[in-house]
């Protein structure tokens, strides 16, 4: 591509440096290591042809379905709102919910709590030994 302006002479080509033109002049082909081509062919199995035949024949069945031998059906609706029994134990979970959640920890009595660790007897123990 030429840019406006600028003509596309042999002058204006990029340099190629002295040494890298030597070494492309003095390659041997010879040097090249010996490689075999190997040709893959991606024809597909008898198992892929055969499934490409059952999909195009439920796609080909899908477009010529003919819409006119469907029947009419009434579509019955049914009401998806809970009774006044549901109703209303929703609000009883909610106002306890919000009792809960509104409660004054500051009106609860400062309570000391006693630990109680009964340790057996020296009787009880030999006794336990002895059974």
């Amino acid at each position: 591509m030429e840019a406006a302006g600028q003509e596309s002479t042999p002058a204006s080509y990029p340099r190629v440096k002295p040494d890298f033109k030597s070494e492309l002049e003095s390659f041997r082909t010879e040097t090249l290591a010996k490689a075999d081509t190997q040709e893959k062919n991606c024809l597909p199995t008898a198992a892929d042809v055969q499934s490409e035949k059952a999909q195009r024949s439920v796609i080909e069945g899908i477009e010529g379905f003919d819409a006119s031998r469907l029947k009419h059906a009434e579509t019955k609706e049914k009401n998806p709102l809970p009774d006044v029994e549901a109703i209303q134990a929703e609000k009883g979970v909610q106002q306890f919910i919000a009792g809960i959640e509104s409660f004054d920890t500051k009106s609860l009595k400062h309570a000391d709590t006693v630990e109680k660790n009964l340790l057996p007897t020296a009787e009880t123990i030999e006794a336990e030994k002895r059974a």
